[in-house]
């Protein structure tokens, strides 16, 4: 056991486990976000958002009312 984390400690190791795993939570994320009849039709929502008039009862502001 002691030997795995001496093999572990060298930078070329950790290098590439840590790509791993980085690269194994991206995909997860990925999986997460794209997948869901629900999170995939909330999603498609979100593409109109800047396109969307803005809400009418925002207060205005000082200088618009002088």
């Amino acid at each position: 056991m002691n030997e795995f984390f001496m093999w572990f400690t060298r930078p070329e190791n950790s290098k590439l486990f840590v790509l791993l795993l980085f690269f194994t939570v991206y995909g997860l994320i990925l999986l997460y976000v794209f997948t869901g009849k629900k999170r995939s039709s909330r999603l498609e929502s979100y593409k109109n958002i800047p396109f969307e008039e803005g809400d009418e009862t925002a207060p205005q502001s000082k200088e618009n009312e002088q």
